[in-house]
């Protein structure tokens, strides 16, 4: 297997075991542009759940202050952990699928 190919899945697959640390580093070291874009939009694809947790947090607060309904269930607070987890969710599998698809 070549090893572009190679280094190309696992910046997708650092997900897993490298955070945005992998992609980072291939970015600047790799040579190929084929390699580079493939880190570049992993690492994107990294930073994409990191840029949801201030909306994570905003929501905790958010509920028990303002938005709170009076009826004991913070609506706001399970719709916006319900969003974090469905953002993770589908970044995850858009990973493993943008690395499986490299590979083949």
């Amino acid at each position: 297997m070549e090893t572009n190919k190679v280094l190309s899945a696992l910046c997708y697959f650092s997900i897993f075991f490298a955070g945005f640390i992998f992609p980072i580093i291939v970015y600047f070291v790799a040579e190929n542009p084929h390699v580079k874009k493939d880190a570049k939009a992993a690492l994107l694809s990294h930073i994409i759940p990191i840029i949801a947790i201030p909306f994570l947090f905003a929501g905790i607060f958010l509920d028990i202050g303002i938005f709170a309904t009076g009826s004991g269930l913070p609506i706001f607070l399970l719709v916006t952990v319900g969003l974090f987890i469905l953002i993770n969710i589908i970044i995850v599998i858009w990973n493993v699928y943008k690395g499986i698809k490299v590979l083949l």
